[in-house]
């Protein structure tokens, strides 16, 4: 089977139930970014880390695939592959335990340190895009409204993880200075 099919040269592109759409809808941007940010997590995860967080930014690679399907589904109604409020207290119990590892904030922090924590801080960002992308996105559809807390969520994980990361390997936070 070839990887072209040619349906979309025309600037277009299917959506789950043989709906079509022009690639520069709001939903298409919005479940693009959601890959982006996957993509970058895939950089991040080339790179060695501890085992607990391989395994849970693996996890969340999946759950960001599972995200990108809800986005792609146009059929409110149809209830299979959808963000849960399960996958969302779960990033919240991470947030948690990785907080007590850490010194309670007292200023802005600024992306760096650990490559590893600067590259999990670039992958913050763009999560930050895709829910802003996605909030646009139900000024003209209504979606799964677990897809935008998902991702504010997940944007406070990977900065606490970030944080994470620069303490394991002994850098310090890197803090803004006025």
């Amino acid at each position: 089977m070839k990887i072209y099919t040619k349906t979309g040269d025309d600037g277009s592109t299917g959506l789950q139930g043989n709906y079509r759409i022009d690639k520069s809808h709001p939903r298409i941007i919005a479940y693009g970014t959601v890959d982006e940010a996957n993509a970058a997590l895939g950089i991040v995860l080339s790179n060695s880390l501890d085992d607990d967080v391989t395994k849970i930014l693996t996890e969340i690679q999946n759950d960001l695939f599972l995200l990108g399907a809800d986005l792609s589904n146009p059929n409110i109604n149809d209830v299979k592959n959808r963000v849960s409020l399960k996958m969302i207290d779960k990033l919240e119990q991470y947030v948690d335990k990785f907080e007590s590892e850490l010194p309670p904030l007292t200023n802005f922090i600024l992306p760096g340190g650990d490559p590893s924590a600067a590259q999990l801080h670039y992958v913050r960002t763009v999560v930050r895009r895709a829910e802003s992308q996605t909030v646009l996105l139900t000024e003209k559809d209504e979606i799964n409204s677990n897809c935008i807390k998902y991702l504010n969520r997940l944007s406070d994980l990977f900065f606490v993880m970030g944080r994470l990361i620069n303490r394991r390997s002994s850098h310090e936070d890197i803090v803004w200075k006025i």
